[in-house]
């Protein structure tokens, strides 16, 4: 017999060791009873045949473990999975019969039995793996784990069974979230809601995460993402939201600022004190707008932060939970970017429990085949191994038993863990969808149903658990309890301070100091040039260092890269906390920073910002993953609770933020005026035309300047190294908290007209404006002043110098927003001769700062009494040239007609 012969592609991955032990012994025994010619067994033809059928016992129970989850009975509208096409769990196909039903055979580890017959095997196998539950979990490469949960599903899963007392919870949850959608329904009819009738399950799953949690880990806060399906019903049935405060909401008596303009109420975030046994969780739902799943990251970085800060190193007291919708899900690209972060050194959250409201519609799609491309929504779970749950919402001691094993995996793996809850959507999309035009026959068997609570109810008066009694006191104490508009889940007022009062009603101008005395930098400065014995830099790592020194000692200017993280030294040193992620930021994209170093003689980094005092605050620099949108949606969620930390994140290029426009429009941007929400984060973007192509150059200073309103953000150009500096040390000195958009040169790191002397960093604050510096430059024969931001500064500058023009002022813009007319201004009065004001930018007409800007340019002008015109590339659907040749053409046409070498072009 040949050995491939007993190759089955359910023993792939297999699990069992005692699959391959019998597998190895069957092929020795058949071995070594070969004749000498190799070609007959010299074996009783009967003990061949048990050993064979042995072996496809023991593959059956594989492929029971492998492909179960296909054939579960998961759906409660009753449809078969007609995907299922390429797997099979007939015992024919696998040699076996009826004959051999009463026959006893080896388990391995299959249910804790040494040898059973054939029938009960079957059997235990049916009541574990095709139940209403199906366990997805033979993907995963750990074999600990699989062992994990293969003892928990097949010893405890086919015997569970729930006390009184927990069924009558289960059900009071059930009646809890039924009775408040129907209460809804009939109190404001016709209004969204984005019910959660067909998936009422879900409930239960979130209060038995907080229970279990609470009795057997001890966790003192929850972090829960989730979209508007069921949003309403789960801020009141557990997270305590008072039931009158939802009902002004719905009368749309929202308590607002005058400058708020407020959201819809499934879109509002809520957070509580709930009251367990000995104790209390903090329970968070996070604001959220209708882009699907893009709350996931956001979730993740405000779990970090609290997770650091009260040195939850396992993950078991702060819990992130994401609540997906099935076609979400698989959908979003978030969710892959999301996932991927899950055990990142940068991102890691210890573990997320994800639950997926499968109503098996998603939007409106008429069939799973329009929505994925997998059998599963949850297939994508599988990218990172994380284990995923199947199971049937109507059957509730099969969710709660889903929702201990996924919580206990977690707490025990500190890994991510997915409760796929199969259920279905008993309204449309929202309540004046008629979802049965696009789907018929599921509208047709969901209106034949129960409802989930009836069911339940049901079985549990045939059990003898409760009578109908019970079950209508269950409704009725709790409508009555809605009709009070009180809470309906036990609270606690939350005390102390909020971190954020102190940052409310404050002005970007409020005063600050941000220069360093010369001792200080220089103290500071040997701390972060310190490097340890034996660790060898790179030559050119050790050569910026050294000249860091004599930077730091006045012997040269100081640079971009030295200033930096001087800026990054006296924070930490002044107890603040520093974050800052981006790709490759910890060297800088452009070999700037090195504020991450690494040994060149073994695999070792240092981080000198890390070693500056015993008392100073965190230091993280991370070198992200690969991703934009998730990326920045964790460092808000991280900054949105972390007002103390300088939260930073940078883009390998400016143009990169495209891909996160998302969080840029929805949270940084109009969190503040939407929900009242505060954020310090700053965004890095590299950003300057420099013929690398239109991916490459621009940072689109246009789209933030259109964002801005009411003082929301901040968006500077810094020019010099001192400016960076000084910047920096404002956005933390002050208690003013916007986010600050800072669009950082490329050049300009090496260019020795941006470095800064000692002097600039010891006196001094960030300059809004930077006025007409050079003494060549004589005031009374100035006729036009150039404004402009950013690195075309210098060039405006060398050109100017090359051709001698005298009666040329240039001034730099530094902060477009806030804009300060007064330091313009200021600086234009020095100019009483002066007749023309020129915006200049490199940028294409219809981008950059002058559409956005050119009414605070206009007012200035006019009240000068200069005329104003702008100079900048044609209007242009691409951010710059892909031509080096045509990028020198263009730029230069541009420093001409800025400096009067030609005429100004008509804008375009």
């Amino acid at each position: 017999m040949k050995e491939e012969y007993l190759v089955h592609p359910a023993n792939l991955n297999y699990l069992d060791d005692d699959l391959t032990d019998i597998n190895n012994r069957f092929i020795n025994y058949g071995k070594n009873n070969f004749n000498q010619n190799g070609k007959n067994y010299t074996a009783n033809s009967n003990t061949d045949k048990y050993h064979q059928k042995q072996q496809s016992v023991l593959q059956l129970i594989n492929a029971y473990r492998f492909t179960g989850h296909l054939f579960a009975n998961l759906d409660p509208l009753g449809r078969a999975n007609s995907n299922i096409t390429t797997f099979d769990l007939n015992t024919e196909s696998y040699g076996l019969t009826n004959d051999d039903l009463n026959t006893e055979f080896k388990t391995g580890s299959f249910f804790g039995l040494n040898k059973t017959t054939l029938k009960n095997i079957i059997s235990q196998l049916k009541k574990t793996y095709v139940s209403t539950m199906g366990f997805d979990y033979m993907h995963m490469v750990n074999v600990e784990e699989k062992r994990y949960l293969q003892e928990i599903i097949e010893k405890d899963y086919p015997g569970f069974d729930l006390t009184k007392e927990k069924k009558k919870w289960v059900l009071e949850q059930l009646s809890a979230a039924e009775t408040f959608e129907k209460f809804l329904h009939n109190k404001y009819t016709g209004q969204k809601r984005f019910s959660l009738e067909g998936g009422e399950s879900t409930i239960v799953v979130l209060n038995q995460i907080i229970n279990h949690c609470n009795d057997n880990y001890k966790t003192k806060q929850i972090s829960l993402g989730m979209a508007h399906r069921g949003r309403l019903n789960v801020l009141v049935n557990v997270f305590g939201k008072k039931v009158d405060q939802l009902f002004k909401e719905f009368n749309n008596d929202f308590d607002l600022s005058e400058d708020q303009t407020g959201d819809v109420k499934y879109h509002l975030g809520f957070s509580s004190d709930i009251n367990v046994s000995g104790g209390k969780i903090h329970a968070s739902l996070a604001f959220n707008p209708s882009h699907l799943e893009i709350v996931n990251p956001v979730v993740e970085g405000y779990s970090r932060y609290h997770q650091e800060v009260i040195g939850d190193s396992d993950g078991s007291q702060v819990v992130p939970i994401l609540i997906h919708g099935d076609a979400a899900l698989i959908g979003q690209g978030v969710v892959m970017e999301t996932l991927n972060m899950s055990q990142s050194k940068g991102y890691r959250t210890h573990g997320t429990i994800h639950i997926v409201i499968n109503n098996q519609i998603g939007f409106t799609t008429s069939n799973q085949n329009d929505a994925r491309s997998t059998l599963h929504c949850t297939d994508i779970a599988k990218m990172i191994n994380a284990p995923i749950i199947h199971v049937n919402a109507e059957d509730l001691e099969s969710v709660v038993f889903a929702t201990n094993l996924a919580i206990d995996y977690k707490m025990k793996f500190k890994k991510d863990v997915v409760i796929d809850l199969v259920c279905y959507r008993r309204n449309g999309h929202n309540e004046a969808d008629e979802p049965s035009v696009t789907q018929p026959d599921m509208y047709k068997r969901i209106r034949a149903l129960k409802t989930t609570r009836q069911s339940y109810a049901d079985k549990l008066i045939s059990q003898g658990v409760i009578n109908k009694n019970d079950a209508d006191d269950i409704v009725n104490s709790y409508y009555n309890r809605l009709k009070k508009g009180e809470s309906v889940v036990s609270t606690s007022k939350g005390t102390g301070e909020n971190v954020w009062d102190k940052f409310k009603n404050k002005t970007w101008q409020d005063p600050y100091t941000s220069s360093l005395s010369k001792e200080n930098i220089e103290k500071l400065s040997d701390k972060i040039l310190k490097i340890p014995k034996d660790f060898e830099l790179h030559p050119i790592v050790k050569k910026t260092l050294d000249t860091r020194k004599k930077m730091a000692y006045g012997e040269t200017p100081m640079d971009w890269g030295c200033a930096e993280n001087l800026a990054y030294a006296s924070l930490a040193n002044d107890g603040f906390s520093i974050r800052l992620s981006g790709q490759d930021s910890g060297r800088g994209t452009f070999f700037h920073r090195h504020a991450v170093l690494h040994n060149q003689k073994r695999i070792e980094s240092y981080t000198p910002l890390q070693h500056i005092s015993k008392k100073q605050g965190a230091v993280t620099v991370v070198d992200s993953v690969l991703s934009e949108v998730a990326v920045l949606g964790f460092e808000y969620g991280y900054s949105s609770t972390a007002p103390n930390s300088l939260t930073i994140w940078e883009a390998q290029f400016g143009d990169f933020a495209n891909g996160a426009q998302v969080v840029i429009d929805q949270f940084i941007s109009s969190a503040e005026v939407k929900w009242g929400r505060l954020s310090g984060l700053v965004m890095m973007l590299p950003h300057a035309l420099e013929g690398a192509g239109p991916e490459h150059s621009s940072g689109r200073i246009e789209r933030f300047l259109q964002l801005c309103s009411r003082y929301n953000m901040q968006v500077c150009v810094p020019t010099s190294a001192s400016q960076i500096f000084h910047l920096l040390r404002r956005q933390m000195l002050r208690d003013y908290r916007k986010p600050l958009i800072i669009f950082t040169p490329k050049s300009l790191l090496r260019n020795p007209l941006a470095n800064s002397p000692i002097e600039k960093f010891t006196s001094g604050s960030f300059k809004t404006i930077i006025g007409e510096q050079y003494e060549e430059i004589v005031k009374q024969k100035v006729k036009r002043i150039v404004i402009c931001s950013g690195k075309i500064f210098y060039e405006l500058l060398t050109r100017r110098t090359e051709e001698k023009i005298t009666d040329v002022a240039i001034i730099r813009i530094e902060q477009l927003y806030p804009f300060s007319r007064d330091d313009l201004s200021k600086e234009l009065k020095v100019f009483k001769n002066a007749k023309e004001l020129i915006w200049c930018q490199e940028e294409p007409i219809n981008q950059g700062a002058w559409y956005t800007s050119r009414h605070q340019f206009n007012n200035c002008a006019k009240a000068h009494n200069l005329t104003i015109n702008a100079v900048a590339r044609n209007a242009s659907a691409a951010s710059a040239e892909g031509n080096m040749k045509l990028h020198k053409i263009n730029q230069n046409i541009i420093i001409e007609q800025a400096l009067g070498l030609q005429e100004v072009s008509e804008e375009q």
